[in-house]
């Protein structure tokens, strides 16, 4: 019996240190906040994740091409795209322990305003402070302050000034030290990181580093049309690193300083924009559940209108629900034609393309499906994770540990196991390892592992979530087999070793 729905963050972050998914940056050093870095295994995991992206969206379909374009761009892309002067959010310091907030987080009734919702505005509480708890509704105070003040409907975006105002007149509490009434005035705090190209350090060598990949593709539209003579409806793929100065990282790799972006921008003809966006928003959630996702822990939460972002005529989240509530994974947004107008009017270049049956230049409508790699391999982890009720070899009863894994995105494919190591069994093993991984059948890692007795090495593969493992034992030096066992069943069958990898190819697809 599966004890997914209670897993922890803790649990979570334990297997993967443990297994050797991600580490804490710099950890030697004390670690940097919020900062990541993906182990053996999880950068084998990041890597299926990501191809099994670009294998789904541009190599399966005849309307997309790909991009992979430049972390750093000339300072008046983010001017010309608004996040110079919009990309920003209140910030309030308490000043009695110094810690800074984003003032909109201390109002989570303006995302979720109608308090019949409680479930998912605890949820978005949560977010900001993991040890909140979700089912603690009669002692969650932003609840409880919400409900004593009537918040029902939606309020308007806040302003700096209306902002200011609330958190001036109201009895909220700093989410770290408590204290009541000791914000600050909210003032706005871009997000974009900034660096300096050159060798002097002026406002002339100013420069961003990008906060979404999304203006390297529009930048290059033309470009694209040109090389590739594509005509709307087409897309440009792209997956590549973006950086946010968050204010309120956390929740394990789900909010970070340093993340990576699977993107699509898809241009359509004008008019033709709202058809597209409800085809792409299908598109994405059926992505997920084809790879494993629970579709119970799945939803879409349509953005109400003070909730869009500057370019966006439209957007829909794909959210999951991890340990701590519901989180966004991806977004999927109506640019209409803000970003190429932008940067045609700023750059002078014509950001366009013919329509031959209008007989016109046409400015395409943009559909923009983004999602988070981290945040993909975090939902795949937490719902891959499962504990299930086992019996030990020695017939004691334990919990079995296991990441039930879609095999795509597994990073270790099979795993060659001798039974033990004893001399006459090793170079068996190490030919079937051989075989199997030289073979091409097998798209993936092909692990050799022969520490420890065979049921902790299986217990040990199940944990990172394996899909097959192939035990080589005496029998296999007599009649030229080897055993097959399931990771989920547990099932094992014996498989002659001449037709061992496309049994295993055919069992993996």
């Amino acid at each position: 019996m599966s004890n997914q729905p209670s897993l922890d963050l803790q649990t979570l972050t334990s297997l993967c240190k443990r297994r050797g998914f991600l580490f804490q940056s710099s950890e030697i050093y004390g670690g940097l906040a919020s900062t990541w870095d993906y182990g053996p295994l999880g950068v084998e995991l990041k890597n299926n994740v990501k191809a099994a992206w670009w294998k789904h969206f541009v190599w399966e379909r005849d309307d997309m091409v790909g991009l992979d374009a430049s972390i750093l761009m000339h300072p008046d892309v983010w001017r010309a795209s608004g996040h110079a002067a919009h990309f920003s959010d209140p910030l309030v310091e308490c000043r009695e322990c110094n810690l800074r907030f984003r003032a909109d987080h201390l109002m989570p009734w303006k995302v979720y305003g109608k308090m019949g919702r409680q479930k998912d505005f605890l949820g978005y509480v949560t977010d900001i402070n993991p040890e909140w708890s979700l089912s603690d509704e009669a002692d969650s105070w932003h609840y409880a302050l919400a409900r004593k003040r009537g918040y029902k409907d939606h309020v308007a975006k806040p302003t700096e000034k209306s902002v200011g105002e609330l958190i001036d007149s109201s009895d909220i509490p700093c989410p770290s030290c408590k204290s009541v009434g000791s914000f600050t005035e909210p003032r706005q705090f871009n997000q974009m990181l900034t660096t300096h190209l050159g060798p002097v350090q002026d406002d002339a060598s100013l420069t961003f580093l990008r906060p979404e990949t999304a203006q390297g593709i529009f930048v290059n539209f033309d470009n694209v049309i040109t090389a590739t003579r594509r005509r709307p409806p087409f897309g440009i793929a792209q997956i590549g690193k973006a950086f946010r100065n968050e204010i309120t990282t956390g929740n394990f790799i789900f909010r970070t300083r340093e993340f990576e972006i699977m993107e699509i921008e898809f241009f359509v003809k004008p008019g033709e924009d709202n058809e597209w966006h409800e085809r792409w928003t299908r598109e994405c959630m059926a992505w997920y559940t084809e790879l494993g996702l629970d579709q119970a822990r799945l939803r879409l939460r349509p953005h109400e209108p003070d909730e869009l972002a500057h370019y966006s005529k439209a957007t829909s989240d794909i959210e999951y629900k991890f340990p701590w509530g519901w989180g966004e994974i991806q977004g999927i947004a109506n640019r209409a034609d803000f970003d190429l107008r932008a940067h045609t009017q700023a750059s002078g270049q014509a950001l366009s393309y013919f329509d031959d049956a209008a007989k016109q230049h046409v400015v395409p409508y943009v559909i923009e499906p983004s999602a988070g790699v981290d945040r993909a391999v975090m939902a795949f982890l937490a719902d891959a994770y499962t504990e299930e009720e086992a019996v030990s070899a020695k017939g004691k009863p334990e919990t079995r540990v296991l990441l039930k894994l879609h095999p795509t995105l597994a990073p270790v494919k099979v795993a060659v196991l001798p039974l033990s190591r004893n001399e006459r069994l090793a170079p068996t093993a190490r030919e079937v390892h051989h075989l199997v991984r030289r073979s091409g059948a097998i798209d993936g890692l092909v692990q050799y592992d022969d520490a420890q007795s065979i049921g902790r090495r299986y217990r040990r593969q199940d944990e990172v979530g394996t899909p097959l493992c192939v035990t080589v034992d005496f029998d296999t030096l007599d009649d030229q087999a080897v055993t097959v066992r399931d990771r989920d069943t547990m099932t094992q069958d014996r498989v002659a070793i001449e037709g061992l990898a496309q049994e295993l190819r055919r069992r993996l697809e």
